[in-house]
C-alpha cells in the first residue's frame, strides 16, 4: 500500500491526460486503479508505477463504453477489497464533423462514455467518500464545455453536461469533506486529433496554441488536490472563455464554425 493510504480510480489511464494523472498520483503515494481498454498498455504503467514509487497498482481492462461498466468496476473493487478515495474520470472522446453525417453507432457510443459511465461511475463511488468524510472526484471537461462547437456539436454537448454536472456536483458536497473539481483544458498533445479524426491540428485552431498532456495533469491534479471546482490551464484559455461571456451567443457560435472550417 502507498503511503498515502488512498486510492485513486482513473479511467482512460493508459494514455494522454490520464496516464499523465496516473504519474502524479502514483509519485504522491495514492494506489491506483487504472482503468482503459488497453490491457498491454494498463500492465506496462502498473509495472513502471509499482517499480517507481511502491504503490500497489490493479489494472482493470475494460471498454468503458459499454453499458454496465459502473457495476462491473463497483463488484471488481469489493471482490479485491479496494476502496476509491478518489475517482478521476478521464476516458473520453470527439468526433469531428456534421452532425447529419456521423455515424449513428459511434456517436451514440462517444456519449455513453462521456456522459453515462462518467455519471453512473460518480453515482456508484461518491456515496461512500461522503459516508467516509473524504474523496475527490476530477471529471475532465473541455473549453468545448462552455461553448457550442458546430462540427463537434454532440461532443461539445457531451462535455457541457460535465461541467454544469461537475459545478452541481461540488455545490452539493459542500461541508461534506469531498470536493468535486472539472478540469477544462483547450487543445491538448494527446492522441484525441487522431480518434476525432481531426487529420492533424486545423491551421485556426493552431492559433489558440496546445499545451502538453503533463502541464495540464499538473495543473489539474493541483486545483483537486486544492478543491477549486473549475479551472481551465492556460491563459489564453482562459481570457478566450472570459470573452465569450460577454459576447452574443449568435457571434460565438459563428466564430466556432469559422474555428472549424479549416478541418474541412
Amino acid at each position: 500500500m502507498g503511503k498515502q493510504g488512498k486510492t485513486a480510480l482513473i479511467t482512460g489511464a493508459s494514455s494522454g491526460i490520464g496516464y499523465e494523472l496516473s504519474k502524479l498520483f502514483a509519485a504522491d503515494g495514492y494506489d491506483l486503479i487504472p482503468v482503459a481498454r488497453n490491457e498491454r498498455q494498463l500492465h506496462e504503467l502498473a509495472t513502471t508505477l509499482q517499480q517507481a514509487h511502491d504503490v500497489r497498482v490493479t489494472p482493470i481492462a475494460l471498454d468503458l463504453s459499454e453499458p454496465g461498466v459502473d457495476e462491473v468496476l463497483w463488484s471488481a473493487t469489493k471482490r479485491q477489497n479496494l476502496t476509491v478515495d478518489v475517482l478521476v474520470n478521464n476516458a473520453g472522446y470527439g468526433l469531428l464533423g456534421r452532425f447529419v453525417d456521423l455515424d449513428g453507432t459511434e456517436m451514440l457510443n462517444m456519449l455513453n462514455l462521456n456522459v453515462l459511465t462518467l455519471t453512473a461511475l460518480t453515482r456508484r463511488f461518491l456515496p461512500p467518500m461522503i459516508a467516509r468524510g473524504w474523496g475527490r472526484v476530477l471529471n475532465i471537461g473541455s473549453t468545448g464545455s462552455f461553448q457550442p462547437v458546430p462540427s463537434m456539436a454532440v461532443y461539445a454537448a457531451s462535455k457541457a453536461y460535465v461541467l454544469s454536472f461537475s459545478e452541481a456536483l461540488a455545490q452539493e458536497v459542500r461541508g461534506t469533506g469531498v470536493r468535486v473539481t472539472a478540469l477544462c483544458p483547450g487543445m491538448t498533445r494527446t492522441g484525441f486529433q487522431a480518434r476525432a479524426r481531426m487529420e492533424g491540428v486545423p491551421s485556426r485552431l493552431n492559433m489558440l496554441g496546445s499545451m502538453s498532456a503533463e502541464r495540464v495533469a499538473r495543473i489539474g491534479y493541483r486545483a483537486l488536490m486544492r478543491g477549486q471546482t473549475v479551472v481551465v490551464p492556460g491563459l489564453l484559455n482562459q481570457l478566450l472563455i472570459q470573452a465569450q461571456r460577454l459576447a452574443p451567443r449568435a457571434l460565438i457560435r459563428q466564430v466556432s464554425e469559422w474555428m472549424m472550417k479549416s478541418v474541412k
